[in-house]
């Protein structure tokens, strides 16, 4: 079956996860009419689009596969005491990556705390592409952003989309890599290992370009908008 599956051009494939609520319509219209304008935008008015996202990586996760002896399950030691540490990026196609590791959860404090990183180290004002975190419609983001207009923007993605954010790759570049290392005995050994991970692709524009080139984000680098 499977010879002859290939002869007609199907691989064998790990499947996309997408969420059953993904609205095909919103997608559309993010392909061929919102993302167009945020483009034509920040082009008028010489600002610079970023895509961000938020991590989780806790102390106990296991990634990947190894190989073993047939009938053994290879074990992988950890620590007893369970933690986690939290991660905001943002990337563009230039090449540039920022981020801040956080102990604490997600919230719009955090975010804001994101924001004015962004507005400090940028001239230009930011066109920031999220998610719909409630952090990032929460009021204290929407007055941030009335506070600060010509600095950053704000334009959300489809909901359960996060195929279209190249930051996702990212996110499972992270969570791909740590865990190749010895683990972390504690909360601040893993945000330091969390933040040399994050240092270290600020230094490799040749991975950072690769996070454009997955199926799905591939329409953040062509000039014609896409159908589908």
């Amino acid at each position: 079956m499977g010879k002859y599956l290939k002869r007609r051009g199907l691989s064998f494939q790990r499947p996309d996860k997408w969420a059953e609520a993904r609205d095909p319509e919103a997608v559309r219209r993010w392909h061929e009419e919102t993302w167009p304008v945020i483009r034509a935008k920040a082009k008028r008015d010489g600002g610079k689009i970023l895509f961000a996202d938020q991590v989780g990586i806790r102390s106990d996760q296991v990634t990947g596969r190894t190989w073993g002896e047939k009938g053994g399950t290879p074990v992988v030691k950890r620590s007893g005491n369970r933690f986690s540490v939290n991660a905001m990026s943002a990337i563009s196609t230039k090449g540039w990556m920022h981020f801040m590791v956080f102990i604490k959860s997600f919230t719009a404090e955090v975010m804001c705390r994101f924001l004015d990183r962004l507005a400090d180290h940028f001239v230009h004002k930011i066109h920031l592409v999220v998610d719909g975190h409630s952090a990032h419609r929460s009021k204290m983001v929407r007055d941030w952003l009335a506070a600060h207009p010509d600095y950053v923007e704000l334009p959300f993605l489809p909901p359960y989309s996060p195929e279209l954010n190249p930051d996702e790759l990212v996110n499972a570049d992270l969570k791909d890599n740590l865990p190749r290392q010895h683990r972390a005995r504690d909360q601040a050994e893993l945000a330091a290992k969390n933040r040399r991970f994050f240092h270290r692709r600020q230094r490799q524009p040749h991975i950072m370009g690769g996070y454009f080139g997955g199926p799905h984000v591939r329409y953040v680098l062509d000039e014609n908008p896409i159908s589908f």
